[in-house]
């Protein structure tokens, strides 16, 4: 075998292939072996990248993508011989995403100057985007198969010089078509892969802040709302790239602003200790977040984020840094290890501790490249598999048992030296030995947190008769085999109720309610928490008030009531009215809940209502947030929500996201500079998260043009692009589209669009090979790596039975109308074997499963599940059974590979 790492890296393999392929496997192997013998600097980066894009026929998204090949083939065989250093792998993954984000930059504003000329600041001078390298970009530190985390900023607001006197936009418009462009050259997975995955969260404002930010906004944004978790996150921000047309000096001026900006934020001039209280909420998120990843493999360990992991190691030398480094320019470094130096120089971290650390993250970050190696994923997690464990190993150049020594000793070490710098100084008393009697054989933290319960302040200052029904409680909960995670939240509302010696006694009293309560807090971790939050409404769920159905158009019209009450010196009080919705809300979810966990509503009627529940919402949404607008020319917008995929289809899940498109129909010369505020601030208004928690997450990129296009459509724009312009995907989606609030107008028409475009004959073989690809696509894009099924994306699963769906649709509703109804996945079904196209037998099967994985969905997301996904084994019947019908609609050969 020619490279070490053919064996143990099934990416090297299948990129040698792919490569021998391509070039011929001798002219392969020779050219690698050439990248092999020497170290890979910035210098052997860019002519790997000239060389890749020498080829005048070779796009710049083919080049930078076969140069990363190159790239990550000669970096892994480096390492596993022992060649390259961990300095060496990490500057040179930075180095290139430095230089690929600055090629690509460049070749889309070329395009961008062509058409509009250079952007212009406020005083004509031209000016450049900037890509702000957040992270271990910022650091000189980057994984081999990292995310890019980037912050795009300018200089300010102006206009472009045009072209020949024409063509000039706002610069503003021109950097967010240059940043888009970038993201997209980097991130797009072509049949060469990806550049890298771009992550742009970490702007101000995140995912609801615009794209790219001129300096003057970033600056009154670090001032008015800048939160500590930021200024960790700045503390590594980099200038990697620009888009190259406003000259050297320029970039130099700009960097300096940028970092007179920055440096006072992240870098008090006074010792800033509140910031030990910042660190460990952040940390306390993240272990919380690590905790979810893990529940499935709780031997796994977690190399970046577990306890003493590379984050721990970061957030140490991190710390004092955000801590001192206003009074101490030397700790401003952003590179970890010489952070960690010049902290032992300075006598703020032991010699022995900071060496110690030195050593556990070099280990830890080679072990991170290793599991990373195997398969080129962004993973960080070193599962309790032998041959994994071996595999990794061996690239580490160690025997088994003396690599898992050194790991267990380092994250040991870290977590014992991060500990220490976080933990309060008082230590925490003594754990008891669960009673005996009550409670039986317990989990060990069950036990822990009953002995808790009983030694707290709480339970002591309850009468006598309170404690009784506490323990009576607690050893029915056990009796009725409550589970652990059940057992665990009961502890907690007792902790809640103590005081409250009405609502024990009711709970003892009132067996069947007990059960009842008892049920909520076993099922999942949201509807246990709400009713933590909220006791009261033990009242409701005691006298069964909760199981009685709501009128909707009722509620609707008294949480208007209370939203148009809620006033602050004759001024609507915004923020009251966030909350009050989101709690009415919260509150009818948790009815649905109670409801659901008493067998009284199917998956259908769960859903129904939901979707029912999020339209209302909608347009009380739109109505405030227009009320508010200083760009309202008339009292009633003529502006209209259009719901696509689960709130489309009225197949919403506990915690589902809203898909939304929004259209106006108004021909004032205001309208779409109003309307365009209404759906800026109306998505900011729902998925904004405040004291009473997150309403919906919203998605908006099915509109026209995706995330490209405008925020708001007039209709007859989007019935022009459905006719004209639309890709077959988007047809798809449109099966699942409805009107949902606004203007009904609007939504009549939609709708009349809607039937129209779905009506068309269209060629039913390359409607499949279209349906079948765009299947291929999403399946590539959600790859499970796990041994567990994937109860949405996996073959067999939920995405297939939707496919199948939107298929027949599209290739029947000519001849078949009613298809053109959105009634529903489990609905269409049933007319699609009416109609005779499918057979009814298989056709209740298949929507006998999408009914089970809709419910599993539920119960997964309202746990926290990262993924919803169970043991193959548990839903062997339901994935034959869409499989047949897979085979039986698109073809046995048209599976997704």
């Amino acid at each position: 075998m020619r490279f070490e790492a053919e064996r143990l890296s099934g990416f090297f393999r299948r990129s040698l292939v792919a490569l021998g392929a391509r070039l011929g496997e001798q002219a392969t192997g020779d050219r690698l072996e050439a990248l092999v013998g020497a170290p890979v600097d910035a210098a052997a980066i860019e002519r790997l990248q000239d060389e890749e894009l020498a080829d005048g026929g070779v796009s710049i998204e083919t080049g930078l993508r076969r140069a990363r090949q190159w790239l990550m083939l000669a970096l892994i065989e480096r390492d596993v011989r022992g060649a390259a250093s961990l300095d060496e792998v990490c500057r040179a993954m930075t180095s290139f995403a430095g230089q690929a984000t600055g090629r690509a930059m460049r070749d889309a504003a070329a395009t961008l100057a062509e058409r509009h000329g250079r952007p212009l600041d406020r005083e004509g001078r031209p000016q450049d985007l900037l890509a702000v390298g957040m992270g271990k970009a910022g650091g000189d530190e980057l994984n081999v198969s990292s995310d890019l985390d980037l912050v795009f900023v300018f200089r300010d607001e102006g206009e472009t010089e045009g072209v020949d006197g024409v063509g000039r936009i706002p610069s503003s418009d021109w950097m967010h078509r240059l940043a888009r462009r970038t993201i997209s050259v980097l991130s797009e997975i072509t049949a060469d892969g990806f550049v890298f995955r771009v992550d742009t969260r970490l702007r101000p404002n995140g995912d609801s802040g615009p794209l790219v930010v001129p300096l003057g906004m970033l600056e009154t944004y670090f001032y008015a709302q800048g939160r500590e978790w930021e200024r960790f996150a700045w503390l590594k921000g980099r200038v990697i790239a620009d888009s190259g047309a406003a000259g050297a000096e320029a970039r130099r001026a700009d960097e300096l602003s940028l970092q007179r900006i920055v440096e006072p934020f992240v870098f008090r001039r006074y010792m800033d200790y509140e910031a030990f209280a910042a660190l460990r909420d952040l940390h306390r998120l993240i272990r919380q977040e690590v905790a979810k990843r893990g529940a499935r493999d709780p031997e796994a360990i977690d190399v970046k984020l577990g306890r003493g992991g590379i984050r721990e190691i970061e957030f140490t030398a991190q710390l004092f840094q955000v801590v001192r480094g206003g009074r101490d320019p030397g700790l401003r470094d952003r590179r970890t290890l010489v952070t960690l130096a010049a902290l032992a120089e300075r006598g703020l971290l032991p010699a022995d501790d900071a060496a110690r650390l030195d050593r556990a993250y070099r280990l830890l970050r080679r072990t991170e490249h290793a599991i990373q190696y195997r398969e080129d994923a962004q993973t960080h997690r070193l599962p309790n598999d032998p041959a994994v464990r071996a595999e990794v190993a061996a690239m580490l150049r160690l025997a088994p048992a003396d690599f898992d020594a050194a790991i267990a000793e380092a994250t040991d070490a870290v977590e014992a030296i991060f500990d220490r710098l976080l933990t309060p100084t008082t230590a925490p008393a003594k754990e008891s030995a669960p009673a005996a009697g009550a409670t039986g054989e317990l989990d060990p933290e069950v036990a822990r947190r009953f002995e808790g319960l009983r030694a707290g302040p709480r339970y002591a200052a309850a009468k006598a008769t309170t404690r009784e029904a506490i323990e009576r409680l607690l050893a029915d909960a056990v009796r009725l085999r409550t589970g652990s995670a059940g057992l665990v939240r009961l502890v907690d509302l007792l902790e809640t109720v103590c005081r409250r010696p009405a609502y024990v006694a009711l709970l003892a009293q009132f067996p069947e309610a007990f059960q009842r309560v008892l049920r909520i807090l076993d099922w999942s971790k949201w509807p246990a928490e709400y009713l933590m939050r909220h006791p009261v409404v033990l009242d409701e769920l005691l006298d069964g008030e909760l199981l009685e159905p709501t009128d909707y158009d009722e509620w609707a019209a008294e949480l208007a009531r209370r939203v148009d009450a809620a006033l602050i010196d004759g001024q609507p009080d915004v923020e009251r009215q966030m909350d009050i919705v989101r709690e009415a809300h919260h509150a009818q979810v948790f009815r649905l809940m109670v409801q659901d966990l008493e067998g009284r509503l199917t998956v259908e009627t769960v859903s129904d209502h939901l979707s029912d529940l999020a339209d209302r919402v909608l347009d009380l949404a739109i109505r405030i947030v227009w009320s508010q607008l200083r760009h309202r020319f008339r009292d009633t917008p003529r502006f209209a929500a259009i719901a696509y995929g689960r709130l489309g289809g009225k197949e919403l899940g506990y915690a589902s996201d809203l898909d939304l498109v929004f259209l106006f129909d108004d021909d004032d010369e205001r309208a779409p500079e109003a309307y365009a505020v209404l759906a800026q601030r109306l998505a900011g208004w729902l998925s904004t998260r405040t004291a009473a928690g997150l309403l919906f997450e919203i998605d908006l990129r099915l509109r026209p043009n995706g995330a490209a296009g405008l925020l708001v459509s007039t209709l007859s724009a989007f019935e022009a692009y459905q006719r004209e312009s639309a890709w077959p995907w988007e047809h798809q989606a449109l099966t699942r589209a409805r009107f949902c609030a606004g203007d009904r107008a609007i939504g009549e028409r939609f709708e009349a669009i809607r039937r129209e475009v779905l009506a068309r004959r269209r060629d039913l073989a390359r409607l499949g090979e279209e349906v079948v690809a765009m299947r291929r696509k999403m399946h590539d894009g959600h790859p499970n790596r796990s041994e567990l099924f994937d109860i949405k994306h996996d073959r067999g699963g939920m995405v297939d039975i939707e496919f199948i769906v939107q298929f027949l649709v599209l290739a029947h509703s000519a001849d078949h109308p009613e298809l053109q109804a959105n009634r529903g996945n489990i609905a269409l079904l049933g007319m699609a074997a009416d109609a005779g196209l499918i057979e009814p037998a298989l056709a209740g099967k298949v929507a006998d499963a999408y009914r089970r994985y809709r419910r599993l969905q539920h119960k997964l997301r309202l746990d926290d599940a990262e993924y919803a996904r169970i043991p193959p084994e548990e839903a062997k019947d339901e994935r034959e059974a869409v499989t047949r019908l897979w085979q039986t609609v698109l073809g046995a050969d048209q599976r997704p590979a």
